[in-house]
């Protein structure tokens, strides 16, 4: 079973930028597609964006040109770009482990909040 942890979320003024990490363990993370999810108060966990193990991308059309994700197989981590960032995009981050079209694992959720 693969462990996740996220890392990088905080607080930041519109048109900001922050780049989350998800460190894997416990498992081989190339095998995995991995994803960004995220989750804002009174609203249902959303894909963010999802990177395939050779690398493919897709995005949400709200990040779409924003967010970048991308992957260092090498070192066990995701990562999730954040520019522009938009007070709507105030959530909780979650990085997913995902194998065969099924969410194997979870992290613990990363706090990033948009305001001024």
């Amino acid at each position: 079973q693969v462990q996740l942890v996220e890392s990088g979320g905080g607080l930041v003024q519109p048109g900001g930028s922050l780049r989350l990490s998800c460190v894997a363990s416990g498992s081989t993370f190339s095998i995995y597609t991995m994803g960004w999810y995220r989750q804002a108060p009174g609203k249902q966990r959303e894909l963010v964006a999802i990177i395939t193990n050779d690398g493919s991308t897709n995005y949400a059309e709200s990040v779409l040109g924003r967010f970048t994700i991308s992957r260092d197989n090498a070192k066990n981590t995701m990562y999730l770009q954040m520019n522009s960032l938009k007070p709507k995009d105030t959530a909780v981050y979650y990085c997913s482990a995902q194998r065969l079209g099924f969410i194997i694992s979870w992290g613990q959720g990363a706090q990033v909040t948009v305001s001024s």
